[in-house]
């Protein structure tokens, strides 16, 4: 198959993430694989294309000023043309609602990876209830949770189109040692850290974090904070007012930083939502004990067996579970060892990447009058 894969990727992310394991897996299983990245005007170098092409992948950068959405759907439309896809694989908002519709009108069966949705604001909130109606229209909707797979279903995508695929570990990343993590990091090689990695808004409850901080005030930690986002800046001036900011260390974006997992005696994601958090999976690679919220797809990822799951928004539990960890290494380094263990069993790449290829043959037969079959 041709397979084109059309994003508007972020500098780092869970989303960039997958795409770059689909275009590497598939591309190595033979498919001839195209990756159209909208970027900025200013962003040639962009670090998800950079990536890619490191990996062999062909990119077809299309720089683009904010909002030129005609300009993007005729350039989607120029490499649709030029490339003759089997299919069209769209991911995130930007290109479910404004580039999808492109392929579909010349034939081409679409793809979109539901990776979340995180609500918010009003705006936010207005872009996702045009990308769910774009949902409807799309040859196959691909669900990263079983919950996800719900909320799409009550929304009223077809049952027959949705397809749950959590997402997957590839097993490739060269962890570093926790001294040279540390060193990287520019903190201590002893003491206690508690890490937390990912975009700093409101859906992935970095605040619920720093709430948990003055109840652990009795306890020799630190929080180490990797990405950046809207909540950063405010949440910084939260901790110097509480007296706190000698506690809280942040990098910003890091890269690679899945290799950094060393560097933390626990994980925390204390997220509203979530889909199937690649960062989770990081973590469980690294054998770092996971402290998570019971959010999405993520009781399906991890049991009590292998991480301390606690309510959504509830400061107290999550302190209460980072106290556990802290107090209790033996039981968490059982915990971190069993969640690794079920990783390596339950998410590898290869059937992944196969329940994808099923997909993609799956809306070419429908779109030959073929029945695309039930939901995966």
């Amino acid at each position: 198959m041709t397979i084109l894969h059309v994003v508007a990727p972020a500098p780092v992310g869970g989303l960039e993430r997958v795409v770059e394991m689909l275009a590497r897996g598939h591309a190595a299983a033979g498919h001839e694989v195209r990756v159209a990245a909208v970027v900025g005007r200013e962003e040639h170098e962009h670090a998800f294309v950079r990536s890619l092409n490191r990996a062999g992948v062909e990119v077809e950068t299309l720089a683009l000023p904010g909002r030129a959405y005609l300009r993007e759907r005729a350039a989607v439309l120029d490499v649709c043309r030029r490339v003759r896809p089997s299919v069209v694989h769209s991911h995130g908002a930007r290109p479910d609602v404004v580039d999808a519709g492109v392929a579909r009108g010349l034939g081409i069966p679409v793809v979109t990876t539901v990776h979340g949705l995180t609500g918010g604001g009003l705006k936010n909130r207005f872009y996702e209830r045009l990308q769910l109606r774009a949902f409807r229209r799309f040859d196959g909707v691909v669900a990263v949770s079983r919950p996800l797979a719900d909320l799409l279903a009550r929304k009223g995508v077809p049952g027959p189109r949705i397809h749950i695929v959590p997402n997957a570990w590839s097993g490739k990343t060269g962890w570093l040692s926790r001294a040279e993590a540390r060193a990287v990091l520019g903190i201590p090689a002893d003491g206690y850290y508690v890490g937390w990695v990912g975009r700093v808004s409101r859906e992935k409850g970095p605040d619920v974090l720093f709430r948990a901080l003055p109840l652990l005030a009795d306890l020799p930690l630190s929080v180490v904070m990797l990405g950046a986002g809207p909540l950063l800046d405010p949440l910084r001036a939260q901790a110097r007012a509480s007296g706190l900011d000698d506690r809280i260390v942040c990098r910003g974006l890091v890269p690679d930083a899945a290799r950094l997992y060393a560097a933390f005696n626990v994980f925390v994601l204390s997220s509203r939502t979530e889909g199937t958090p690649i960062a989770l999976f990081e973590a469980m690679a690294a054998g770092v004990p996971v402290v998570s919220t019971r959010v999405g797809g993520v009781p399906d990822v991890v049991s009590e067996r292998e991480a301390v799951l606690v309510p959504p928004d509830d400061t107290r539990a999550l302190a209460a579970a980072i106290r556990s960890s802290f107090s209790n290494p033996s039981a968490a380094a059982t915990r971190a060892l069993a969640a690794r263990a079920r990783l390596v069993t339950e998410y590898a790449e290869e059937p992944w990447l196969a329940r994808y290829e099923a997909i993609y043959r799956a809306v070419q037969g429908a779109r030959s009058g073929q029945p695309a079959g039930a939901p995966t």
